[in-house]
């Protein structure tokens, strides 16, 4: 794919982002009511899921009929192009629920030989959007704010000792898994809960130093990846991977810093 092309999908991309916005804004704080998709535990959906999907699905077979799309509420339509728009309408539906701007909405482009390249995390309540683009191996990473557009850049955080880190739920690890984010929680400055992929865009932006994860699906790290190595960091599975099939995240502000929380983290990982 030539830049050019590249540049115009990410247009594109906003332009889904711009549609998300208008669906999502009208809906929080409104009180919506959540249906819940698993029956032994709580995973909510609500209208406000299932209309911004539907919404950037039209637009994309609009704009792109042969190209395939993967979102959480709408599953996998196939495609002939090798392109595939991975969407998470609301990254962080319990946070939207509860009326707290920390959920974003995810919209990523990857490719069968390059897997994502471009990306956006939008928050639309703050009006923060998070944009990515990835050519010939060149990432770049941009906050774009009332109408201002900067590039982004991670902290020069190196140790575990002086990170500021985060993860959504750290009930959600179980056995080793737990052990090791106890041994990541015990080492580091300060540990946040809640923030879904807000955290990442965090460590794009220079707040956060470390995330650390599991239990993710594909919808939830395509549009991650493109953002936190466009602003200088690096995110991996627990074992240092460029692939995320066991849901198993770490995202860290520099290569030191990511290689001090493998350390802790790689005999836990799938």
């Amino acid at each position: 794919m030539s830049l050019d092309s590249l540049k115009a999908d990410l247009v594109f991309a906003e332009d889904l982002a711009e549609a998300a916005r208008d669906c999502a804004r009208s809906r929080f704080r409104a009180g919506l009511q959540a249906d819940n998709k698993d029956a032994g535990g709580f995973d909510p959906v609500t209208e406000a899921d299932r209309a911004i999907e539907a919404r950037l699905r039209a637009l994309i077979e609009n704009r792109y009929p042969m190209d395939a799309v993967l979102g959480e509420e709408g599953g996998h339509t196939q495609g002939t192009s090798g392109r595939t728009w991975v969407l998470d309408p609301i990254d962080g539906t319990r946070a939207f629920i509860a009326g707290v701007p920390t959920w974003t909405v995810l919209i990523s482009l990857t490719t069968q030989d390059h897997g994502p390249v471009l990306s956006v995390i939008d928050q639309p309540h703050i009006g923060e959007r998070f944009c990515a683009i990835a050519h010939d191996g060149h990432l770049q990473a941009e906050l774009v704010h009332e109408a201002r557009r900067r590039a982004l850049t991670t902290r020069s955080t190196k140790h575990l000792k002086d990170a500021l880190a985060a993860t959504t739920d750290p009930y959600l690890f179980k056995g080793a898994e737990a052990d090791a984010f106890e041994a990541v929680r015990g080492r580091v400055r300060l540990m946040r809960f809640g923030l879904d992929a807000y955290a990442y865009a965090m460590i794009a932006a220079g707040g956060l130093d470390l995330v650390v994860e599991s239990e993710l699906q594909p919808w939830d790290i395509a549009a991650l990846v493109p953002v936190v190595r466009g602003a200088g960091g690096v995110v991996t599975d627990w074992r240092g991977r460029d692939t995320f099939e066991t849901g198993q995240v770490v995202a860290a502000a520099t290569a030191a810093l990511h290689r001090e929380a493998l350390d802790v983290l790689r005999p836990a990982a799938r």
